[in-house]
């Protein structure tokens, strides 16, 4: 397994142990991380082509980089790219079932 597919899947895994402290008026945390599993598995799937994509370049472009220097910094910015967009779905995803995160 790549670097960057294993960092995605640890990535993923992390995000999927909680409830991402989100709240709804009458819901209880065991309803909340059930709404924050079902928004968590739409962001995994929405960027599963995108991490993909990004671990052909790499492997494709791999000896290029190394040579270059580079390969670590960009793995690294295609995590982060991948980091926020997922945590941007959730977000949009919680807040549009009436959730709100506490402060």
């Amino acid at each position: 397994m790549s670097r960057f597919r294993a960092a995605l899947v640890l990535l993923m895994l992390v995000g999927c142990a909680g409830g991402g402290d989100w709240v709804r008026p009458g819901m209880d945390q065991a309803a909340a991380g059930r709404e924050y599993q079902d928004c968590r598995e739409l962001a995994d799937t929405a960027v599963k082509t995108d991490a993909d994509i990004d671990q052909d370049i790499l492997a494709t472009r791999q000896s290029d980089w190394q040579r270059a220097g580079v390969v670590r910094t960009q793995t690294r910015v295609m995590h982060e790219q991948t980091r926020d967009r997922v945590a941007a779905i959730v977000d949009s995803c919680m807040k549009a079932k009436g959730y709100s995160q506490k402060r």
